[in-house]
């Protein structure tokens, strides 16, 4: 490690005085700060350590990994490949914003280049993968300003764009995952060579068939790449509630929702929507709930506002699902909801303090 710094100090300080070595100074420095924090402090009271953001952005990829774990295994090493397109094309926009701004790398980047790939089909082509996490940052985080200043969550930005850009290769293709043996440890599949079927809602949409709960829970199902193994993404979920990375109350808001809106809403209004058990075990939902809805820059930062947030993703979400054409309504609530986030917390804040 003393190598690193070394070699880090050295290349800085000729930064310094090279005009166009100084154009990598933000490289530079987030390299530094991977390794070794960063030493900027608040001079108020509430001193800030130096490792808030980076332990924040850590805990999250740890409440992260058993989904990537699983998604390996139900979906073969081509997800190593596709983890791997999403940091590098993202990272080298991040890189590219820096340079030009002249502003530092911010580590979030971290946590969208791994969700993002998480929220594709397992066959997702590579090319198409690098297209979306490209937009997804442009559009999503860079266009606002960087990171902080986005209204939109950029990995949900990429997801919809995909969607809506390439709707045949984003919904119509789904693949068995391996369920035997070593699973897709051993594997490298590709989408020509993968037996397809329709996804647990697709299927209830079409043809009224609800998949075990069991096999939603533990990932014997087909989906995105991440979201088929709940079991991994709930205990994830938990432990960022847990260490306090994560507020309780938007994801509790959000799942109560789904949970209960079904039932009144197939005795009151006579609809047809999924109940409860099932629209919350199956897509997206917890995926979304536990790691997307709860973006620190795009959900509320009031309390109350949180529980509002929760209850309009969650009867969206069942109302997308279904009313619309399509079958999946998680990505689409949340981006709304984003957009309203700021009229939210203006609503609450001018309610608990009103004017005397």
């Amino acid at each position: 490690m003393r190598f690193i710094k070394s070699a880090l100090d050295n290349l800085s300080s000729l930064a310094e005085k090279n005009k166009y070595l100084n154009k990598l100074k933000p490289v530079l420095v987030a390299t530094d700060e991977f390794f070794f924090g960063t030493d900027k402090v608040t001079t108020f009271p509430h001193i800030v350590d130096y490792i808030d953001i980076k332990r924040f952005m850590s805990f999250v990829i740890v409440g992260l990994v058993p989904a990537t774990l699983a998604a390996i295994y139900f979906w073969g090493l081509r997800v190593i490949a596709v983890i791997m397109v999403s940091y590098i094309f993202g990272g080298l926009i991040e890189v590219a914003f820096a340079i030009v701004r002249k502003k530092e790398i911010h580590e979030g980047f971290l946590v969208t280049g791994l969700i993002f790939p998480l929220i594709l089909p397992p066959g997702v082509p590579l090319w198409v993968v690098a297209v979306g996490i490209i937009f997804g940052v442009v559009f999503g985080k860079e266009a606002f300003g960087g990171t902080g200043r986005n209204i939109f969550n950029p990995a949900i930005v990429g997801r919809i764009f995909l969607t809506i850009a390439f709707p045949k290769i984003m919904t119509m293709h789904w693949q068995q995952p391996f369920m035997s043996g070593w699973g897709g440890l051993l594997h490298y599949q590709n989408s020509i060579d993968a037996i397809t079927t329709a996804t647990p809602l697709a299927l209830f949409k079409n043809q009224g068939i609800i998949t075990p709960y069991i096999d939603l829970l533990l990932g014997r199902s087909v989906g995105c790449i991440g979201e088929t193994f709940r079991a991994g993404i709930i205990a994830g979920g938990l432990f960022l509630i847990i260490t306090k990375i994560v507020d309780w109350r938007l994801p509790l808001a959000y799942l109560v929702t789904v949970f209960i809106f079904p039932f009144f809403s197939n005795h009151l209004l006579h609809t047809g929507f999924a109940l409860g058990p099932f629209q919350v075990l199956s897509g997206g939902l917890l995926l979304g709930a536990f790691f997307m809805a709860t973006d620190p820059v795009t959900s509320p930062f009031t309390k109350s506002g949180r529980w509002v947030a929760g209850i309009l993703l969650g009867i969206l979400t069942v109302l997308i699902r279904g009313l619309s054409g399509y079958v999946e309504g998680v990505m689409f609530s949340i981006l709304l909801v984003n957009a309203f986030t700021p009229l939210i917390d203006t609503i609450v804040l001018k309610i608990r303090y009103k004017k005397q």
